[in-house]
């Protein structure tokens, strides 16, 4: 037996919308399931509960703080990107030895490699 999807038993505990085939197999299947019929009477007594509170039944407003965490949450293409971390002097510099040494050790690899290759070709022999 499957059971009620937990939206749908949100719809049923809201009881919006004028009910359908499908609100009536899920009722019958609320009926016979502890799990669901339990889960739909804690949903239903969450909105009974917000239905019928009032203002005096709030707690105190929060700081301002946390309301301009909550807009910066909720817009964060208004606060500005950090820039990126800089890479001191020093390292910057022995990064680029590093890739400059690299770069001539390929080259000079390649370029004896071509020397090789042209010797055996014109000379007929080993180098």
């Amino acid at each position: 037996m499957a059971h009620v999807e937990p939206a749908h038993l949100v719809e049923l505990a809201l009881g919006n919308a004028t009910p359908t085939e499908a609100d009536t197999e899920a009722l019958r299947h609320v009926d016979q399931c502890a799990r669901c019929r339990d889960e739909l009477s804690t949903l239903t007594r969450l909105v009974t509960a917000a239905r019928t509170a009032r203002l005096v039944d709030l707690p105190t407003a929060p700081p301002e703080r946390v309301w301009r965490r909550i807009s910066g949450d909720l817009s964060p293409e208004t606060r500005t990107p950090e820039p990126p971390p800089r890479i001191p002097d020093r390292r910057r510099r022995a990064l680029l030895a590093l890739l400059a040494l690299a770069t001539a050790t390929v080259v000079a690899v390649a370029l004896r490699c071509l020397h090789g290759r042209s010797r055996v070709v014109r000379g007929g022999g080993v180098p």
